[in-house]
């Protein structure tokens, strides 16, 4: 796509992969301005009474609170991987499932899901992002990228 768009290019990476780093890396090595993730997870249903799929095509995509640790994970994998932005998405709900995407790497984040059962969800994210930044004293929303804490937790002897 770089080579025939100046536009910006943002490929939304599928989480049904063995190793999705790679796919960011050969996103970014093509030219991509970021990646987005996760797209749904492929899932199936059984109705135990008719033992028949529930989808009439067998399967379907998964997505919403249930795939958010999966998210996180694949955001992680790929912030250690790239160097350009990552746009998270999957199972964000509150300003904390938000906050968590950036820790973990995301410049931004995608709420999806969560928009049908509350179409002004985001109103509630921002304030709670904002409530976030005050009460540990961070100024700038972009600090929080990348910003997790993986050393080794100390034991904590009564």
């Amino acid at each position: 796509m770089r080579k025939v768009t100046t536009l910006p290019v943002i490929p939304k990476l599928t989480p049904n992969v063995t190793d999705v780093a790679s796919f960011a890396r050969a996103a970014e090595e093509s030219g991509a301005d970021a990646v987005s993730l996760v797209n749904t997870f492929l899932a199936m249903a059984i109705d135990v009474d008719t033992r028949r799929p529930k989808l009439s095509n067998m399967l379907g995509g998964l997505s919403g609170p249930a795939i958010r640790p999966i998210a996180v994970r694949m955001v992680w994998e790929c912030f250690n991987a790239v160097k350009i932005p990552i746009i998270g998405m999957g199972g964000i709900v509150d300003a904390a499932d938000a906050i968590e995407f950036m820790l973990a790497g995301s410049t931004a984040v995608q709420i999806g899901t969560a928009n049908f059962a509350d179409p002004f969800v985001w109103n509630k994210v921002l304030a709670g992002l904002r409530d976030y930044l005050t009460r540990h004293g961070v100024s700038d929303v972009t600090s929080l990228v990348g910003q997790i804490d993986t050393s080794p937790r100390k034991e904590v002897h009564a």
